[in-house]
Order: structure tokens, then sequence, then C-alpha cells
């Protein structure tokens, strides 16, 4: 948690009003975190706009930058580029809780704000579910599609297109019948 205070945003020595705060995020960041996502060579910059109110804060986080990531398709890695910006209102509280989706209470004696969460968050959700690498083209992509397992719905169309025994025919009339 110790490398996580590099994260804090203090405001209680600030004045109402907004105030500019600059990250610089590499892979010794997303380290600090129990992931299962592998960021190789990431490049991030992080702006955080607080505002400050007399009871509440607001705060504006932009994350731009380069991701490295392993196409899904080839295998290679490749340069994702993102830029992503979240809006989050903190207001205080009794204890801690980020139950609501865009309002997080922190304890009213608090006198700093931990954004490595925040931060933490608005970047994984700017990788894509899935990966592929832009220097696939599009004839790549017509022949993975043609030889990638169908849809069930698919199957069981062209199951109804096929002739069918005549036997089962029979059998289906006798169903149909009762």
């Amino acid at each position: 948690m110790d490398k996580l205070r590099n994260y804090d945003i203090s405001f209680s020595g600030l004045k109402t009003g907004k105030h500019q705060f600059k990250f610089e995020i590499d892979k010794t960041f997303f380290q600090l975190f129990d992931t299962e996502q592998e960021f190789t060579n990431p490049k991030i910059a992080v702006d955080v706009l607080l505002d400050k109110h007399t009871t509440f804060l607001e705060f504006e986080i932009e994350t731009k930058g380069n991701i490295e990531l392993v196409c899904d398709i080839t295998n290679e890695l490749f340069d994702y580029p993102f830029e992503n910006h979240i809006k989050v209102l903190v207001k205080f509280g009794e204890e801690y809780d980020d139950s609501e989706e865009d309002v997080i209470t922190i304890p009213a004696n608090d006198h700093a704000f931990n954004a490595s969460q925040l931060i933490y968050e608005t970047v994984i959700l700017s990788v894509p579910m899935k990966k592929v690498s832009p220097n696939i083209s599009d004839e790549d992509l017509e022949i993975l599609e043609k030889f990638s397992p169908k849809d069930i719905e698919e199957i069981e169309k062209e199951e109804e297109e096929h002739e069918s025994d005549p036997r089962w025919e029979a059998l289906k009339k006798l169903k149909d019948k009762n």
C-alpha cells in the first residue's frame, strides 16, 4: 500500500477551486495490482483535475497513451493508442463506500484521496476485449471468419436445409398428428 501513496491527492490544504495533478504511468504501476492483464510496455500520461468545493470534491481523470498488447489472432505485439476520461464525485461520510458508480464516500477526517484505483480502472476499461493488431488485413480476417466455428443457429439452419432421411420425415409426420 505504501507504493500506492504516490497517487494520493492531498486536498486538506488546498483552497476551493480547481487544481491540476499529473502522473506518468508505466509497468511498475500495474504490478501494484493483482491483475491478469499483462502490459509489457505501457506509456500513459494521467491528468487529474480536482475541483474542490466546501462539502465535496469533483475529480476528472483523463488517461492517454500507448499500451503494448498481444494480438489474439497472430500473437504478435502491437501498440494500442487509447484515451479515456471519467468523472467522479467524492463526498464525505462516516466510512469509505464506493458502491455507487460515480460517487465515492470517504471518511470525513481524511485529508487525502488515493486516485490509483480510479486510474487503474480507467486504463483497464480502455483495453478492448478482442485485441486485433492493425497489421492484419481485411483479407486475413475474411479467411479467419471462413474457417472459424459457426454459431449454433447457423449450424441448425444448415441442417434444416439439407435433405433429411425420409424415415425421419415419416416420424415427424406421426409426431405432428399427435
